[in-house]
């Protein structure tokens, strides 16, 4: 097991390796100077430690290999290294993956968010609303999404008074988490914030989804599949800007709240089919013809949420926090990062 130095805070990040969390720990290393983080990740498919190079060497990061769900280690984790901040990225995010094979979702959305909030509690807290002395300061911030939320009509926003809809098993998986989280603030009054995201991009993303496999087709001369007609709409948010958000919810954020993240960009996947094509014929011009040409229409997914949209005024006006990029700002710089990793240019 680890020995760590005793400097300030330790906080426990759970999937740091995905896309999130790789993201969020160089960030938070360098806002935090004097906090010990423990990078927790089971290492599946979507964690990537490639993603973390530039935070191996520091003497303030210390990656450990295990499972949410493996309560023996959480626990563990807890006692050894005198956990006292929790920040929970890990979980199983991919809905296509979710409908054809739900059950590792309910397993690690739900049993290891649990096992997380359990063991917080227990190393925290002498009981309902007492916490332990030298625990004042620990929380437990849940990472979540704007699926919860279930699918808007043309009009209308999320925000931290929607009530819940989840339409697919992933979403389903993730709002009882959230309850879950909710449960342990109202129950034992354990320091639990959530937050709620729209649709991440920007580097580090796994090659499944959205503006990677574009981005991935185009420059491979492949058809580019969009689902349906492509009108679906989401809400997009440049991970470094979702990373702010992050370290003040949980730096500041008032215990026992829900704090919704949005980048208001509205676009549907056409649009940033097109977009990226734009981009792409601009920087990297095929020999003949233009990536627009490559973009094919395929069935539509079971359940496909029509629109996500965000309102966070409540992270901006009680926070403070506001987006550095617009779309096409983080889109080009998106793009960079994975033509280089694409093309080695």
């Amino acid at each position: 097991m680890l020995s760590l130095p005793r400097e300030n805070r330790t906080i426990l990040i759970t999937g740091g390796a995905g896309f999130i969390g790789s993201n969020f720990i160089p960030f938070y290393l360098n806002k935090n100077p004097l906090y010990q983080i423990v990078n927790l990740d089971k290492l599946t498919y979507a964690g990537n430690l490639a993603n973390l190079m530039d935070v191996v060497e520091n003497a303030r990061y210390h990656f450990v290999e295990g499972d949410i769900c493996n309560k023996n280690l959480v626990d563990k984790l807890f006692e050894e290294l005198k956990i006292d901040g929790v920040i929970h990225f890990a979980a199983e995010s991919h809905v296509d993956n979710s409908i054809e094979s739900p059950e590792s979702f309910i397993k690690t959305n739900i049993e290891g968010t649990f096992i997380l909030l359990e063991t917080s509690r227990k190393y925290w807290m002498d009981g309902p609303n007492k916490v332990k002395p030298g625990c004042e300061h620990a929380r437990f911030h849940h990472i979540s999404t704007d699926e919860v939320y279930g699918s808007l009509g043309a009009e209308g926003f999320f925000t931290e008074e929607t009530a819940y809809a989840p339409n697919s098993p992933y979403s389903a998986s993730k709002a009882s988490a959230d309850f879950l989280a909710r449960s342990y603030f109202y129950t034992y009054g354990l320091n639990v914030v959530t937050s709620n995201c729209s649709n991440n991009y920007g580097p580090k993303q796994h090659d499944e989804k959205l503006i990677p496999t574009i981005i991935r087709k185009a420059l491979d001369g492949e058809n580019i599949p969009i689902y349906g007609d492509g009108s679906n709409v989401r809400d997009w948010l440049f991970v470094l800007d979702h990373c702010q958000g992050i370290e003040l919810v949980f730096n500041e954020g008032k215990a026992g709240e829900t704090y919704v993240i949005g980048g208001n960009n509205e676009h549907n996947n056409l649009y940033i089919a097109e977009r990226i094509c734009s981009l792409l014929d601009e920087k990297f011009p095929k020999t003949e013809g233009s990536y627009f040409e490559q973009i094919n229409f395929i069935k539509d997914r079971p359940g496909h949420d029509q629109r996500y949209a965000i309102d966070a005024t409540k992270i901006k006006t009680e926070l403070g926090w506001s987006p550095a990029e617009n779309f096409d700002s983080g889109l080009e710089k998106t793009i960079a990062w994975y033509t280089t990793k694409y093309q080695k240019a």
